[in-house]
């Protein structure tokens, strides 16, 4: 049988759980997160000068040297500890501004090793000087002078906070330099010594006794972005102080670059090539070390975001051997290029710089069929408002267009004109297929290629319903428009549009360009545009033929100028989470999150919280007492009167019938007595 609680400790349970919880945070948890200083150890008051630490020094060390003193060596060890930290100026002024005590862990091991010898067999000194050396200028050390104008630059500002006595920062200084070669063009460094207590202390925090502290200890990271011109919109570095981790931090939340993600082997087809734009180009990055993307690279990402998407794969020996079958890569670090389908990759081994990345972009940033889509049209010279690629000199260009929607059939057209394409530049080059009569025919078309009066390009006729119905003159079928269920008339078509400036219009808009009305207008002309179908067989040969065949009869009848309104291409890439600035963010410790989420450990080190338990388990005890006793008072008050007042009488009720109800005078007590008459009349 279960031991019943007593009906009092029931009533009073809340009370007695905040008094115990008071007493145990004043007795144990406060003392824990305030433990003795080492002026404590020292016995000497708070902040003392370096001559009273040496004279309690020596003042100890008489009475341990004494032949009557017992004192455990684990006490002495920390004496000396507290002597050596606080007679070193800088140890010394990093303790008292900021707390900061690096060498806790040398105090361990030396307890540890110590403690059962005898204190004359301590190696000392037991701190070893560990002094940062900024021999280099391009640290950038920065004073409260140099601080306001260094955060008014246009690239963001990333600074180390450090201090020359400490071993952590001493070690950190080569990875700071690595940090700053890798973010080169993007973010600059900068350093600020605590000493500068004034700058230093701008970048602490404070807790419930208002002292300022480093959470993490020194270094400590901060950054001011691009768009922070106030000295209090800073962000604090949360991670671990590792190379790789700092600049993934600055490029992705400082300077807002995109990630560029790995990907296994099952992945890279499926969720990768398979889910990036079909226009783009699919450039894949072999790592042998799986450390993220260097900050250039993800700036060529956001840059070179319309034309190619971007992959890293880590490389492993075990899977050598499908790479080169399918992309041709032999080891890594290598860079790999897939230019459309059935292309062939383009394949670069070792590593690059930001220069040499940027002119392998350069070159193959297009596919080899490009698409024509809104924001490559006028680049194209696919757009009626614009002109072809050879100028504004050019007359008349043409534009053959393969359109249909995305799939296999597609896809083998596009090889099918992409070859056509090919053998027109290699009719360019001189490199011909050895038919003299075929290079005859289809020189009009390699003319007209070499002088960029011709280009060949792919329509997406899902997605670009609208201009693929018009230009084929057709219903949403076919080529063009969402594939509906059960559609068996998925053939992409091949067509050729002639492209014509109306040279009259524009001398006549040349003579009008005062006029602000005719020269607005005349932003908005259209070139004249006549379209051919393909009807052939899908030979390369016989395509270029067909081409030439147009260009020639092209260039060379007259045809009347004729235009009409052509539908606007549809914007196929809205959403690019990558390119969001960094407006969002916050002032570090100025954001709402940071003024309501503190940490938890930061209420242990708050003495009012013991004060507030006991407070509140004595309201919570006079409430509960008050209400105890409340009925008790109140029902003895409220008899009397109720006794004195004189008894209402009732009310009398009309029965159905409209006779008067029994009252209550009516009804017959329980305990009364009838009186018996008797027979004889009363005296």
């Amino acid at each position: 049988m279960a031991m019943e609680i007593p009906a009092e400790v029931r009533r009073y349970w809340l009370p007695i759980l905040l008094f115990t919880a008071g007493f145990l945070f004043q007795l144990l948890v406060l003392p824990r997160h305030f433990p003795p200083t080492h002026y404590d150890v020292l016995g000497i008051e708070r902040f003392a000068p370096v001559e009273r630490v040496v004279e309690a020094y020596e003042r100890l060390s008489k009475e341990w040297l004494s032949e009557t003193n017992h004192q455990p060596t684990v006490d002495i060890i920390k004496i000396r500890y507290a002597y050596e930290l606080l007679t070193n100026p800088i140890l010394k002024r990093d303790y008292d501004l900021y707390g900061l005590d690096e060498h806790m862990d040398v105090l361990e091991r030396v307890k540890e090793q110590y403690q059962k010898e005898h204190f004359l067999k301590i190696d000392l000194p037991l701190l070893k000087d560990s002094v940062v050396s900024l021999t280099d200028d391009a640290f950038n050390l920065l004073t409260h002078d140099s601080f306001n104008a260094a955060i008014a630059e246009e690239y963001p500002l990333i600074i180390l906070v450090y201090s020359k006595g400490s071993p952590r920062c001493a070690q950190f200084i080569e990875y700071w330099k690595q940090i700053g070669t890798r973010l080169d063009g993007i973010a600059k460094i900068a350093m600020v010594e605590v000493g500068d207590s004034q700058l230093a202390g701008h970048f602490t925090e404070k807790g419930f006794s208002k002292q300022p502290f480093f959470r993490n200890g020194i270094p400590a990271i901060v950054a001011y972005p691009a768009n922070c011109r106030s000295p209090s919109c800073y962000m604090r570095y949360p991670g671990g102080l590792y190379v790789d981790s700092v600049v993934d931090w600055v490029a992705t939340s400082v300077v807002g670059l995109p990630r560029i993600l790995y990907y296994a082997k099952e992945a890279l087809g499926p969720q990768f090539i398979g889910k990036s734009g079909h226009h783009k180009v699919k450039v894949i990055f072999f790592s042998s070390t799986g450390e993220r993307a260097a900050p250039f690279l993800r700036q060529a990402a956001q840059e070179y975001s319309s034309y190619a998407s971007f992959a890293f794969v880590l490389w492993s020996e075990d899977e050598s051997q499908i790479w080169w079958n399918s992309l041709g890569v032999e080891s890594a670090p290598a860079l790999v290029f897939l230019k459309g389908p059935g292309t062939k990759p383009v394949v670069h081994h070792g590593n690059f710089s930001k220069s040499e990345f940027t002119e392998m972009m350069e070159e193959h940033k297009h596919q080899d069929l490009q698409q024509l889509r809104s924001d490559t049209s006028l680049e194209l010279g696919c757009d009626a408002r614009g002109h072809s690629r050879a100028g504004s000199d050019a007359a008349i260009w043409y534009c053959v267009i393969i359109a249909g929607r995305p799939g296999v059939e597609l896809s083998k057209k596009r090889q099918i004109l992409r070859k056509a394409q090919d053998q027109l530049i290699g009719a360019v080059d001189g490199s011909t297929t050895g038919n003299v009569d075929d290079s005859i025919e289809i020189s009009s078309a390699a003319t007209a290629f070499k002088d960029e009066r011709l280009t060949f390009v792919w329509l997406d006729g899902e997605v670009q319903k609208q201009i693929c119905a018009f230009y084929l003159a057709t219903d949403f079928s076919g080529a063009c428009g969402p594939r509906g269920f059960g559609d068996d008339n998925d053939k992409p078509e091949i067509f050729i549009v002639r492209f014509q400036r109306n040279a009259t219009y524009e001398a006549l808009k040349a003579e009008k360009k005062n006029n602000l009305v005719e020269a607005l207008q005349g932003q908005h002309a259209y070139a004249s545009q006549l379209v051919a179908r393909y009807k052939g067989p899908d030979e390369i040969q016989e395509i270029n033929r067909w081409i030439s065949q147009i260009i020639r009869d092209g260039d060379t009848r007259e045809i009347p100028y004729f235009t009409s309104k052509v539908p606007d291409l549809v914007p196929e890439e809205t959403n690019k989470e990558w390119l969001r600035s960094t407006k969002n963010i916050r002032s570090a410790g100025k954001s709402l999150k940071e003024k309501i989420s503190f940490h938890f450990k930061d209420y242990l080190t708050d003495p009012r919280i013991g004060s507030t338990l006991l407070m509140c388990g004595c309201v919570s005890l006079g409430i509960i007492w008050l209400r105890n006793n409340k009925p008790t008072q109140s029902t003895r008050q409220e008899k009397a009167p109720k006794d004195r007042t004189k008894r209402p009488r009732p009310k009398l009720s009309t029965s159905l019938f409209g006779q008067p109800s029994e009252s209550i005078a009516d009804v017959e007590p329980k305990d009364a007595r009838q009186w018996e008459m008797s027979d004889s009349d009363s005296d």
